[in-house]
């Protein structure tokens, strides 16, 4: 039965005309960086607020934190087999683009061209002033807030915080891709993140066949949106499904 589901999964995904994939915090976890939720999640951590636009604003600390909490482990984090298994399908002329709830540039290090991050990501700051974006590199962390050279506007990190909504054109291009895509790959996810949580119910409303890659059923398993359930950890499930499409 298993063998079964990864050829059924392979061939639905080597015969697809619009092949898109949508990833969580599940694909990057392999690579050394906390899930939010959880047992070892950030949340269990470190206090929410850190994440929040009105915390940031008034708190000249708030960039160090944030530092301290995500940077550090970013700045060491490399693609693994999953991330690299996306960047080689759509290298095939598979895979059409990848939607990411994450912002940890672990995509775009592993080699994928069309990426949409839907919460933004961490290697620019931008100004909440002027709108002028800074490289991550360029920006001293240190007990005080960054500040634009341009305007001279607090600078924060380019990913959504609470209270901040969705960038305009990662909104939408997502779900155009979700009304355009006969095949979703969904990969490490819980299903609970709204709005991103829509994103492959969406798809799903339109005609496409969802293959899920998960290490626990989630709220698309659970609900029923998920065609396929492919369990297992990101790194392993991937492997084995290429060595599949590959056949």
């Amino acid at each position: 039965m298993d063998n079964a589901l990864y050829q059924s999964a392979a061939n639905l995904i080597k015969n697809s005309v619009f092949l898109t994939a949508f990833t969580g915090a599940g694909i990057s976890v392999e690579s050394g960086i906390p899930p939010f939720r959880g047992e070892n999640g950030i949340w269990n951590k470190y206090d929410p607020k850190i994440f929040d636009i009105d915390y940031y604003v008034s708190h000249p600390q708030a960039a160090l934190e944030l530092r301290n909490v995500f940077y550090d482990v970013m700045e060491k984090a490399e693609p693994n087999a999953a991330h690299l298994a996306l960047a080689e399908l759509e290298e095939m002329g598979i895979l059409k683009a990848v939607i990411t709830q994450n912002i940890d540039n672990l995509h775009f290090l592993a080699g994928n061209k069309e990426v949409i991050e839907f919460h933004g990501n961490t290697r620019y700051f931008v100004c909440m002033q002027c709108g002028e974006k800074y490289e991550v590199g360029h920006i001293e962390f240190t007990d005080k807030a960054p500040k634009c050279p341009k305007c001279g506007g607090l600078l924060k990190p380019d990913f959504v915080f609470f209270g901040e909504p969705i960038p305009t054109e990662a909104y939408a291009k997502s779900f155009e891709y979700a009304h355009k895509t006969d095949v979703m790959l969904v990969v490490g996810t819980t299903g609970i993140i709204y709005p991103a949580s829509t994103i492959p119910t969406e798809a799903k409303s339109n005609g496409a066949v969802i293959i899920e890659v998960n290490l626990e059923p989630s709220e698309y398993t659970i609900q029923g949106i998920t065609d396929i359930f492919l369990q297992g950890k990101a790194t392993q499930v991937m492997s084995r499904l290429m060595d599949e499409i590959k056949k």
